[in-house]
């Protein structure tokens, strides 16, 4: 993988960071969007750039850290703007999103911040890597059927022509 995809990858997962940071504000999608940024994301970039034929993935070990480092990225990007979002609302506007997450990043120490969202981001780089693997083997497997099914259709065809 050459410097430009990398590169490619690593603003798809801020962008999708950043988007997902913005929109777990919302009171009753950000929980929803929560969950789908730390197992979706990988498969969410690994599939578009493939349907863009910007990325072609040829081993299970890099799908997998791909997968991670999207899941990883992804996250810091989200906690980049979700934690300053949520303490400005709790502290200035006394809205909180979830008074759990409020009253503790309200009341933390910017150390503690800092590792709660690298420990976040640890596990999302994990469940996305595996879901980078699982989106490699489906798009295997979706290769390998269609190439089945065009072969089965040339036969078809053969067979006709006779």
């Amino acid at each position: 993988m050459n410097k430009s995809v990398f590169k490619i990858i690593m603003l798809l997962s801020i962008f999708l960071g950043i988007v997902s940071g913005v929109l777990t504000i919302v009171p009753y999608a950000g929980e929803i969007i929560f969950w789908l940024l730390i197992t979706v994301a990988a498969p969410l970039v690994i599939l578009f750039l493939t349907r863009m034929e910007v990325l072609e993935i040829t081993t299970v070990r890099q799908s997998a850290v791909i997968g991670g480092l999207i899941g990883f990225v992804s996250f810091l990007a989200f906690c980049a703007v979700f934690i300053p979002a949520v303490i400005v609302l709790a502290k200035f506007f006394n809205y909180s999103v979830n008074p759990g997450v409020s009253i503790f990043l309200t009341n933390a120490t910017f150390g503690l911040m800092i590792m709660l969202a690298v420990f976040m981001g640890i596990l999302s780089a994990t469940i996305n890597a595996f879901s980078g693997f699982v989106t490699y083997y489906l798009i295997e497997f979706n290769k390998s059927l269609k190439t089945q099914q065009k072969d089965s259709f040339d036969r078809y065809d053969l067979r006709k022509q006779r």
